[in-house]
């Protein structure tokens, strides 16, 4: 941490300009381009009114011309005309072009942000992930980097011209009447200290919006993902109103902090009318009563050059007050980019050789403090090929455990061994190919059926598919859609009725073609008649795969060759059905009290 404070909030901006670095260097050259010419033009109109309407003898620039041209007046207020005119358009151009160049840049720097932080999210074990809400980190991808990106092209366009054109405008002011000139020195600090409180006083408050930004975000997900379970309890008033105070919220936030930039603009007007009164005041004294030798001309082009150096401070300014905006947006973007992957791969390139899994005296903490453990010296074989059912009370540490097996979390102490290698020896594309695991919660995506299926293997045939959907009984339901393995999908399966999602999910994890296949709860919404009809097809179709079940129901696993019972996160006892039977009261208690329930159920029936 302490390196990375010395590399400063901006150590990843770098990586992520790679590709867009000569856009980056054209925004600029064309930028300083722009100014270069801008400066002239004020030089140019004091030429016109000096040497063309009012014919000063000593008018600026007078040396650059030719006497003839000087004589003629009509023919010289043209032609420098026409000269103004050209720079203005080069001008123009060039702004134009240093926007172009300026937008590419910000906008390729954006795609390589967001890519980073998606390849960054998506490197996080599932302890990195808690760390983090769901809805901040889309906010943190989408309206974090949308404000860097902005910020970067108004960074871009002002870096170079800005500074550049404060000093060009103070100089020729200067050059032009030095007695004049030292209005800006008074004028120019005054903004930029009036400017330096108001970021002082915004980097809080732009915070502050981005938090409640975080919380409108979460209460827009919850609603559209939990939309039927809103509607289902008429609770539709209810989060309406309470989204109306979390906006709410946000508005004032977004006030609070949009009010300082708000100010900016007013603030400017002031002080370059004020410069513009001040040197008109003093010049226009100086030209009507004093003949101290300022000619008109060149009191307006002090005026213009007020103007310049003014507005250019201002825009500094924005930049400044921008960059303390994104400066928020950029924490927070640095946390996750910063965020320490606890589960990295391992030394070793082997694949899964077989699904012998091993538990050696695992302890595990989802807190990472062994005073306050879920799972407590846990020691269990299970053999390649063996069909281990888990059975436990809810919170016993039943889940906690096969996660250990793909590494989305990693034991505090012990081993876990797959194919007789610890798990964390092997890379974990290697060692997460050889595993398929159809979770307590999965997802299914948008997309078709078949897409989804090919999450398991992409180069399935289609028999392969069709063959993986009998087994898990998914093709009962297919075959009566009318796009059969091309019907669409919505969100999560939304249009599937929940035992359509669980099949279709261990249809997608027996695609893969595992060494070992874990089933968390996944048949919970199934009848009985298709939960045993998918242990038979699986025991049959898939004899070399380590199945690992877990369930609520005993009736899922008491045909499974052996059985691990979890009691507060031990291992309390592990047999078959009868074994347990005989000698574990958990199990026997648990049994007889599932088989009481059906029975009554049965007799009201």
């Amino acid at each position: 941490m302490e390196e990375q404070n010395k590399k400063g909030i901006f150590r990843h901006l770098g990586n992520n300009l790679k590709g867009y670095g000569l856009f980056t260097a054209l925004t600029m050259v064309f930028g300083c381009l722009e100014v270069m010419l801008e400066v002239l033009i004020p030089m140019l109109m004091s030429v016109i009114v000096d040497g063309g309407l009012y014919r000063e003898e000593d008018f600026m620039l007078r040396e650059l011309f030719p006497q003839s041209l000087i004589d003629d007046r009509n023919r010289f207020v043209i032609t420098v005309g026409l000269i103004m005119v050209i720079v203005a358009i080069i001008s123009m151009t060039c702004g134009l072009l240093a926007a172009r160049f300026s937008a590419l840049a910000s906008q390729g720097f954006a795609k390589n942000l967001r890519t980073s932080l998606l390849e960054k999210i998506q490197s996080f074990s599932f302890a990195n992930t808690d760390r983090f809400s769901t809805s901040s980190l889309i906010t943190r991808a989408t309206t974090d980097v949308n404000t860097m990106r902005m910020t970067m092209q108004h960074f871009l366009r002002v870096l170079m011209r800005s500074p550049i054109m404060i000093v060009m405008a103070t100089v020729m002011a200067f050059a032009i009447a030095p007695h004049l000139a030292v209005v800006f020195l008074f004028c120019i600090p005054l903004l930029a200290g009036i400017l330096a409180v108001l970021m002082k006083i915004g980097q809080p408050r732009f915070k502050k919006m981005l938090r409640k930004m975080d919380a409108m975000n979460k209460a827009v997900q919850e609603n559209l993902v939990s939309s039927r379970v809103v509607k289902a309890y008429v609770r539709g008033d209810y989060e309406s109103e309470r989204f109306r105070d979390t906006a709410e919220d946000l508005r004032k936030a977004q006030l609070a902090s949009s009010r300082l930039f708000t100010m900016t603009g007013p603030i400017q007007m002031v002080i370059m009318w004020s410069c513009t009164i001040i040197i008109l005041f003093l010049g226009g004294k100086e030209i009507i009563f004093e003949n101290t030798g300022l000619l008109t001309g060149e009191l307006v082009s002090m005026v213009s050059y007020t103007t310049q150096a003014v507005s250019s401070l201002t825009m500094l300014s924005w930049l400044v007050m921008s960059i303390s905006r994104a400066q928020a947006s950029l924490n927070r973007i640095n946390e996750v980019l910063d965020e320490k992957v606890d589960i990295v791969d391992g030394p070793s390139d082997e694949n899964v050789a077989d699904g012998s899994v091993d538990f050696d005296d695992v302890c595990f903490s989802y807190t990472g403090d062994p005073e306050k453990l879920e799972l407590t010296h846990v020691t269990l074989h299970i053999k390649s090929g063996e069909t281990m059912g888990i059975i436990g009370g809810t919170g016993e540490g039943k889940s906690t455990l096969v996660n250990l097996i793909p590494r989305f979390y990693d034991a505090i102490s012990g081993s876990v061994k797959v194919g007789g290698i610890d798990v964390r020896d092997y890379k974990l594309e290697k060692l997460r190919d050889g595993v398929s695991m159809v979770l307590q919660n999965g997802s299914l995506f948008s997309g078709t059926i078949e897409s989804n299926l090919r999450w398991g293997d992409p180069n399935a045939s289609m028999e392969q598919m069709k063959e993986a959907c009998y087994i898990a009984c998914a093709d009962e339901f297919i075959d009566t859609f009318k796009d059969g393995y091309n019907t669409v999908l919505e969100q999560d399966g939304a249009n599937l009725s929940g035992g359509q999602r669980q099949r279709l999910r261990i249809a997608r994890a027996i695609v893969k073609h595992p060494k070992i296949l874990i089933l968390d709860d996944s048949t919970s919404a199934c009848d009985m008649t298709t939960d045993e009809h998918i242990r038979r097809a699986l025991h049959n179709s898939m004899p070399g795969t380590t199945k690992i079940i877990i369930a609520q129901r005993i009736a899922s696993i008491m045909t499974c060759d052996r059985i691990a019972v979890l009691d507060e996160g031990k291992l309390s006892d592990v047999g078959t059905h009868a074994e347990l039977m005989e000698r574990s009261a958990i199990y026997r208690d648990v049994y007889q009290s599932q088989m009481r329930e059906e029975d009554e159920q049965n007799a009201e029936s």
